[in-house]
């Protein structure tokens, strides 16, 4: 039998909507790869900006190619810009090699910018974005690659003392509004190589810069884990703040208080860190987030830790107690004078009667009217200009308390209430976290006025149960409360010694237990001089 001869394939005309076609199939998976007509690039970053007053397109000639050069004049540096265009189109300089290839280009950019910031880029997509990242972008003719060099402004506010959290004792810098400052304070503290950055860019429109902050080897990786997968799933236009990541990536509870912990000290991330927490960092803000948080962390400051184990334990009660106060006292005031007379002595209940005779209103309205009053004077002194700002909420409590007592509105014991409660609740470290205690005591003032000190201990009552209900990314939110960890009672409500506290705490341990501070306690000298 003849061997079977293989069949020979036909070739047909292929028409010009198929090459068309494919065409743009092509430039579509390539995201539109750079096209070298000057007119149709110039005009295309033109339309894309719409003609922005601060973008400059340059034209010149550099190694035998013509050029083009695209910046945003506010995003970057001058001085940079002056030296690097000057060095680039200088006409003594000269190229030998033709750049042609991938290869000549990298070589000429190794020989041009030496060890400024560049990268290739070969897209429309990657010069916009380029651009307004403060790069100098440079387009060269015959040639499907543009060059991109990070010249971005490095015009930025000083470090200086935090603003919102102040400091008797211990550093005085705090975060800015960059992120690779915010990150050097922080590496400052922290100069270990397991100290690691990952970097996320959420905001479809922003395109904002978020950093996410462990050390590796002391944070619970399952905590970590979760932490990304929040940050991978947000999807908005914008992000301007880290209130807006953390009310994103919070456990999806309606609850008023924070389940994230907000900084702008450097030295309260550190330690944190080095407890097992996670930092998210975002570019534009200088407050800092610290997750997971827990109750008791919002108590706590960096200053405990720099004084003796005695005064910071006896702060830390005191902060307590003043969350107490600014919490239940309005309320015990409107339900014992409404229905719980008897809980109060003879002689003071009399001198209390006797200062309301004449008061108008009843308890109830006399408190609301003073706890809105004090609200919108404490608003008025934040957002006043400084110079004024205090004056103005400082005097006008002061006028409005008199003018108002003496106008028989209210009474005096009322201005003291009030006032008392106001100062408890500056007392609180965390900004956040006392708004939640202020919106929590108008509850429990409309409660203690319907059903008494009843009504006061089923808000009580509801809340822990709401507490104990809340998780920060998988941590119960009370602990090491409920669950209750006795290892880790050394630091809640007081703050042992440092040699006590030879454990992380048990709600953060992955595997790494050991603290970094292990000594023990200096024993005192024995007799003649010589230590033990």
């Amino acid at each position: 039998m003849a061997p079977i001869k293989p069949i020979r394939r036909l070739k047909r005309p292929i028409k010009i909507e198929e090459i068309v076609a494919k065409n743009e199939q092509q430039m579509e998976e390539n995201k539109e790869i750079l096209d070298t007509s000057f007119t149709h690039l110039r005009s295309e970053v033109e339309n894309a900006f719409g003609n922005s007053a601060d973008l400059r397109v340059l034209e010149g000639r550099t190694a035998d190619k013509d050029v083009l050069i695209f910046y945003l004049e506010s995003m970057v540096n001058a001085k940079s810009l002056n030296e690097t265009t000057a060095k680039f189109l200088s006409p003594s300089h000269v190229f030998s090699d033709n750049l042609n290839t991938v290869n000549e280009l990298t070589s000429y950019c190794k020989e041009i910018f030496g060890g400024a910031s560049y990268q290739l880029i070969n897209n429309t997509d990657e010069i916009f974005s380029a651009i307004i990242n403060g790069s100098l972008v440079i387009a060269m003719n015959h040639l499907d690659k543009a060059i991109s060099v990070n010249m971005l402004t490095d015009e930025k506010r000083s470090v200086t003392e935090p603003s919102s959290q102040t400091v008797v004792r211990g550093p005085k810098d705090g975060f800015i509004e960059s992120i690779s400052t915010n990150v050097s304070l922080i590496r400052r503290r922290i100069r270990n190589q397991n100290l690691h950055f990952e970097r996320y860019t959420i905001g479809e429109a922003t395109q904002t810069p978020v950093y996410i902050g462990f050390v590796k080897g002391i944070a619970n990786e399952a905590i970590l884990e979760e932490v990304r997968n929040r940050i991978k799933k947000i999807k908005v236009s914008a992000i301007f703040e880290s209130g807006n990541i953390e009310e994103l990536i919070a456990d999806k509870s309606f609850t008023l208080f924070p389940l994230a912990l907000n900084t702008e000290r450097p030295d309260t991330v550190a330690g944190n860190l080095m407890e097992g927490k996670i930092v998210i960092l975002i570019d534009g803000t200088p407050f800092a987030l610290l997750v997971p948080a827990v109750f008791v962390n919002f108590f706590e400051m960096a200053e405990d830790y720099y004084s003796s184990f005695f005064l910071g334990s006896f702060i830390r009660i005191i902060r307590y107690l003043s969350f107490m106060i600014a919490l239940l006292t309005p309320s015990l005031y409107v339900g014992i004078l409404t229905y719980h007379h008897e809980l109060l002595p003879t002689t003071l209940l009399l001198s209390v009667i006797a200062q309301r005779e004449g008061v108008p209103f009843p308890a109830v309205v006399e408190v609301l009217i003073m706890e809105i009053t004090f609200e919108i004077l404490r608003e008025a002194g934040v957002r006043m200009p400084r110079v004024i700002g205090q004056m103005v909420s400082i005097v006008g409590a002061l006028v409005i308390g008199q003018a108002a007592a003496e106008a028989g509105i209210i009474s005096n014991i009322m201005i003291i209430i009030v006032s008392i409660t106001a100062i408890a609740n500056f007392v609180s470290p965390v900004y956040s976290f006392a708004a939640a205690s202020r919106l929590l005591r108008f509850m429990l003032i409309i409660f203690s006025a319907s059903l008494g000190l009843y009504g006061v201990l089923l808000i009580l009552v509801a809340m822990v149960a709401h507490l104990s209900s809340l998780r920060s990314f998988g941590v119960p939110y009370l602990a090491p409360i409920a669950p209750f960890i006795i290892e880790d009672q050394k630091d809640v409500f007081v703050r042992a010694p440092f040699w006590k506290m030879e454990k992380r705490p048990k709600y953060l341990r992955d595997e790494s237990e050991q603290k970094v501070f292990t000594s023990q306690p200096s024993p005192p000298p024995m007799k003649g001089g010589n230590s033990g």
